[in-house]
């Protein structure tokens, strides 16, 4: 099974968060694409080649995976990791969203669209073989 790994990393809370959830896909042994781990160093940063480049790739890897997790920092997280959500949803991948603050309100078009909705804790027992459902249950808009 192929991961997509979504979730902000502009921080080092969110590096952690990152790196946790990595090594829990690896311990499960799934293949997972980690958008923070980008290799591309053909084009120069901040340019729109660079842009275009970095969307492909991720877009593309969106179509490779059979689900995404999406790591989500409640109502006003990351507009890149929303937008990834949505395009994974339209195309029909079931998608896991771990909240990751459990005091965050949550944004009805996030967690309505998710196949589970867990805390990142969770993440380490969830069973991706039947990729159980849940709803969400806290504050939300």
């Amino acid at each position: 099974m192929k991961i997509y790994l979504a979730g902000p990393f502009f921080n080092e809370t969110e590096v952690r968060n990152v790196e946790f959830a990595e090594q829990i896909l690896k311990e499960k042994g799934l293949e997972y694409f980690s958008p923070m781990r980008h290799e591309e160093r053909t084009e120069e940063p901040g340019t729109s080649a660079w842009a275009h480049k970095l969307f492909e790739m991720d877009r593309a890897a969106i179509e490779g995976a059979d689900a995404l997790v999406v790591l989500y920092y409640g109502n006003y997280s990351d507009t890149g990791t929303a937008w990834e959500c949505g395009y994974a949803y339209a195309k029909g991948k079931p998608i896991i969203l771990v909240h990751v603050d459990d005091n965050a309100d949550s944004n009805l078009m996030m967690h309505c669209g998710c196949r589970a909705n867990i805390s990142l804790q969770d993440l380490k027992d969830y069973d991706f073989s039947i990729m159980p459902g849940s709803e969400y249950t806290g504050k939300m808009f």
